[in-house]
C-alpha cells in the first residue's frame, strides 16, 4: 500500500455468475482485496479496490431488444456495463440480475465452460444499446472472495467487512 493510501474496513460487493456442480448460478461477492482511501490531490477521500491484473480488454456494443441466449463466459472476466440494461438468468431457477449499466454495472462472470455445462442467458430488454467493457483477469484467476448469498447484490458498493 503507498503511503498516501489509508485503508477502510468496507469491501466490494459484486453480482457474480459462477457454477457449481455444472450449473451457473448468481452469487453476491464481497471481495477480499481492501479498498483503500486515497490521499492524493485529485483524488483524496476517493475509495479504490485493487481488482487484479487484467487480460487483453474489449468494448461492447449490444444492439437494443437483443437476446443472446445461453451461453458460457468465454473466460473469468468482470464485465462493466456503462449504459442499457442486461438481464441475466441461469438454467433451474427463477432468479434474475438485473443490471443497470453505469455506477452499479459491474460484474464478474465465472461460469467457464470448463465448470458450468450451459452457462447463463443474457437479454438486453432495452430501447437503447448497451455498451461494456469486457475485463478478462490475468491467467483466467478468479478474484478472492466470499459469497454473501445466494442471488445478485441489491447494488454494487463498498460494505463493512
Amino acid at each position: 500500500m503507498a503511503a498516501s493510501e489509508t485503508p477502510t474496513r468496507r469491501h466490494l460487493n459484486i453480482t457474480a455468475i459462477s457454477a457449481k456442480n455444472g450449473v451457473s448460478t448468481i452469487e453476491c461477492w464481497v471481495l477480499d482485496a481492501p479498498p483503500v482511501i486515497a490521499s492524493e490531490a485529485g483524488i483524496a477521500g476517493a475509495a479504490f479496490t485493487q481488482l487484479g491484473k487484467a487480460g487483453n480488454l474489449s468494448y461492447a456494443v449490444i444492439p437494443p431488444r437483443f437476446d443472446d441466449g445461453f451461453h458460457n463466459a468465454p473466460v473469468a472476466q468482470y464485465v462493466a456495463f456503462t449504459s442499457g440494461e442486461a438481464i441475466i438468468s441461469v438454467p433451474g431457477s427463477d432468479e434474475k440480475a438485473f443490471i443497470k449499466g453505469g455506477k452499479y454495472g459491474l460484474i464478474f462472470a465465472a461460469d467457464t465452460a470448463s465448470v458450468s455445462k450451459k452457462g447463463h442467458a443474457t437479454q438486453y430488454p432495452s430501447d437503447q444499446e448497451t455498451t461494456a467493457f469486457q475485463i478478462p483477469t490475468a491467467d483466467g484467476e478468479i478474484p478472492p472472495h466470499t459469497v454473501l448469498h445466494p442471488g445478485p447484490c441489491r447494488q454494487l458498493r463498498f460494505e463493512p467487512q
